[in-house]
């Protein structure tokens, strides 16, 4: 089975077919950087991740451009309440989005234009919509896409024209559906929050950004298009219309992740439920741990966060982690190498990316595997934790990868090492002198501390429950 992923253009899963053989070309929209990011903005950029992973895990040579949308209104105005200039909102909500990025593992995109790069091409493509009779120029200096002039207009979202108003935003435009390409320069703005333009100064409409920036590093034509749902309607649908009203052939599929959400509601800056990588820290869970939980769930679903939620994740990453970290212990690093996914697995990714059913295979070698090593077979142990570890890599997850590693952590996991093997020691020297009920108290001792002790024909070994 190849790769079928599910295209909200067509509201089907569709066999994946590239534009060109061998090569697959990415879009995702990228953030506005007008606050600091929350784990639900970084659900996004984990999911793409483990896509462009399996894309390149299945022979493909990626492009993968995700952009930063760092001038919008929403950023001049946090700009004026802040009394800062909004380039620098901008550039330092950037670095925290790239720090949780990096924090939860997420690849670096092949591209990540910023949009004040390219307003060049931001123009020339709305001259083209202009010259095309898409588009008109108000007095006022606006330039407005027009909704009547592009009869598929709703394609994408499936949306009925008495659903359209793309904006609460009149202006002189002639149709309540049409939207912004082209702001005008407005008094009291900040005069280097404008360009130069045909129509006067002023700055790009946010869905005219993404377009320009696409035609940019892919081409006039390209495979996906990713994003969040809550952006399909309008942001998505006014990419489409003005991509193709400007003749461009724009995205083959058109993939769209589930939200976050708290409590049944999405998770967002003006509820003020947000919930980054940094507060999550201070509570004790790892940036592994809330990759996990983000891969837990299928892309497109939505998911609930809890803390409890989060535990349980945190629970069952640890026991993928403690067969991984034993096998390499008892068998040696290199024994862990090099090792094939399972056919449940791989028909699960190949699934529209069923990460659920993924992990589950990946337990359920994992649980082999643990068998295996109580067995003394380290031949099929070793197979087997080396399958684990090229499973998790495809996850991003892969708890051997020096990405994980946690100085802090690494200390006291070595403080442990030191007194499990003190304790073994003692209740080794019960059990030769045949004090059984010593050496019983150690291993219970033990084991309400949360460390399991198993006996095997190569000697006793311990795993933290």
């Amino acid at each position: 089975m190849s790769l079928r992923l599910y295209d909200t253009g067509t509201r089907s899963v569709r066999d994946f077919q590239p534009r060109k053989a061998g090569e697959v070309g990415v879009y995702l929209c990228g953030l506005t950087v007008q606050g600091p990011p929350h784990i639900g903005h970084l659900r996004s950029g984990v999911a793409y991740d483990v896509l462009i992973r399996w894309l390149r895990r299945s022979g493909y040579r990626v492009t993968y451009v995700r952009n930063v949308t760092d001038i919008d209104d929403k950023i001049l105005v946090r700009g004026a309440e802040q009394g800062r200039p909004w380039w620098a909102i901008a550039y330092e909500n950037e670095r925290r989005l790239a720090r949780g990025y990096a924090a939860l593992g997420v690849e670096a995109p092949t591209y990540e234009p910023r949009a004040t790069g390219h307003i060049t091409q931001m123009i020339d493509l709305i001259t083209e919509l202009v010259d095309r009779g898409h588009a008109y120029v108000t007095d006022a200096g606006d330039v407005w896409f027009s909704v009547s002039s592009w009869p598929d207009y709703g394609e994408l979202s499936h949306r009925r024209p008495e659903d359209m108003l793309s904006s609460p935003d009149t202006g002189d435009k002639r149709d309540p559906r049409d939207f912004g390409l082209w702001k005008a320069h407005k008094s009291g703005e900040p005069d280097d929050a404008a360009w130069s333009s045909p129509w006067g100064p002023g700055r790009p409409g946010w869905h005219i950004e993404c377009s320009a920036m696409a035609r940019r590093y892919l081409g006039d034509a390209f495979d996906i298009h990713g994003g969040g749902t809550d952006i399909m309607f309008p942001h998505h649908e006014n990419e489409l219309a003005q991509s193709r009203g400007a003749g461009l052939g724009f995205a083959k599929y058109w993939v769209h992740n589930g939200m976050l959400n708290l409590s049944g509601t999405k998770m967002s800056k003006s509820l003020g439920n947000i919930l980054s990588v940094e507060a999550l820290g201070e509570k004790g869970f790892r940036p592994v741990d809330i990759r996990y939980y983000l891969t837990t769930a299928q892309y497109r679903s939505p998911l609930d966060f809890s803390e409890a939620a989060l535990g349980e994740a945190q629970s069952a990453w640890d026991r993928l982690s403690n067969f991984v970290h034993r096998a390499a212990e008892q068998l040696g690093l290199e024994a862990t190498i090099g090792g094939m996914a399972c056919s449940d697995f791989v028909g699960a990714m190949d699934d529209d990316l069923n990460t659920p059913a993924a992990i589950a295979a990946i337990h359920d070698m994992a649980r082999e595997g643990n068998a295996a090593l109580d067995a003394g077979n380290d031949t099929a142990a070793a197979d087997i934790a080396g399958g684990v570890r090229a499973m998790l890599d495809q996850l991003g997850l892969d708890p051997l990868d020096a990405h994980w590693d946690d100085p802090a952590e690494a200390k006291l996991s070595g403080v442990v090492d030191s007194l499990v093997a003190i304790a073994l020691e003692q209740r080794a020297e019960a059990r030769g002198r045949k004090d059984y009920a010593a050496a019983d108290r150690i291993r219970d001792e033990l084991a309400r501390a949360g460390v399991t002790v198993k006996d095997t024909p190569r000697g006793p070994v311990w795993t933290v429950e």
